[in-house]
């Protein structure tokens, strides 16, 4: 059933290079189609993520009015999210579906150089009628751009510079398209800020070290991720141009949000959330124990004063034998 599905995902790659006589033209194409269906997610993605902004000053009054109380705090910021219609979790179905799209793509190109018993290609997944099929049945090499794509770019550097530097050139180059998407996004942040500095890094830099894993996979599958970011970044453009331009864009309206929530962070004593819980409790610790003094209901005579005498002379009688009903009539 797998490998239907694979089959089905292959038929615009078999049309694409039925066209062009192009692997890299056809890998090309697959990237365009996913960019294409994902990019309505992307858009409300990004459309949520600045809506959960202009809620920033609602959620840190509700963060302040329930600081001792988590379950009455979440009950609150469901229905604060119920009622503004948002979804916190929107924003990251978006990236967890790159992780099928890595592996369709990874076992659609293996498919494609899969060898049978005299070490020649005998592919998968595509119609043993297409054009695809029928150049690289047989083959040993899937060259495209100069290019073998049925080889890694580890395996091409390791041969020597004079192999491996187209390769490791085109490794490098997807690497500097990722940092420019990510700079676009880092640009933004600056308009409307959601993240602090470290991890602005962290998914500044991210991108770039996935570039460099992907030289120990098949130049087929590094073709189709540079591809990809191309359109990526063309896809960023609009989102700067729809939701960042304007004083009154979404954009602009989260940044107020995000800068009253700050301004309201700085009066209430410490951050929101978890961390600024965590400060409040940890300065409450640090408090000394308020004790209420306690009085006694047993009463003890001061010191150094005379014991009260009897008319006899002898010292009065005290707790139960001075009480009336405890005195003898002689």
């Amino acid at each position: 059933m797998i490998g239907a599905l694979f089959e089905i995902v292959a038929i615009p790659m078999e049309w694409m290079y039925g066209l062009t006589s192009s692997y890299a033209a056809a890998i090309a194409f697959m990237a365009f189609i996913v960019i294409l269906i994902t990019a309505p997610l992307v858009l409300k993605q990004t459309k949520g993520m600045l809506e959960m902004q202009k809620l920033a000053p609602e959620m840190r009054r509700l963060q302040n009015e329930h600081r001792g109380d988590r379950q009455k705090l979440n009950e609150e910021m469901m229905k604060l999210y119920q009622s503004h219609k948002v979804n916190p979790l929107a924003s990251c179905f978006p990236i967890l579906l790159q992780i099928p799209v890595f592996f369709i793509m990874f076992r659609i190109l293996t498919g494609l150089t899969n060898k049978g018993p005299d070490g020649t290609f005998l592919p998968k997944y595509i119609s043993e009628t297409s054009e695809m099929y029928q150049d690289l049945v047989g083959q040993t090499e899937m060259l495209s751009l100069g290019l073998d794509l049925s080889k890694t770019p580890a395996s091409q550097m390791a041969e020597g510079f004079a192999t491996g530097w187209p390769y490791a050139l085109l490794v490098i180059a997807l690497g500097l398209l990722y940092l420019a998407q990510q700079k676009m996004v880092a640009a933004r942040a600056t308009v409307s800020p959601t993240m602090s500095q470290t991890q602005q890094k962290i998914f500044q830099y991210l991108p770039v070290v996935f570039a460099i894993f992907l030289v120990f996979y098949l130049t087929g599958l590094v073709v189709y991720y540079f591809a990809q970011a191309i359109f990526r970044i063309g896809l960023q453009y609009y989102i700067t141009h729809r939701f960042y331009k304007g004083d009154e864009s979404l954009g602009k309206q989260a940044m107020a949000a995000s800068q009253k929530a700050r301004e309201m962070a700085k009066t209430d004593g410490g951050g929101g959330g978890l961390l600024g819980q965590a400060k409040r409790d940890l300065a409450a610790a640090k408090q000394p124990p308020q004790h209420t003094p306690t009085t006694s209901k047993r009463v003890t005579p001061p010191k150094n004063r005379p014991t009260p005498t009897s008319k006899s002379g002898r010292p009065a009688p005290t707790g139960k034998a001075a009480r009336p009903g405890n005195t003898k009539k002689k």
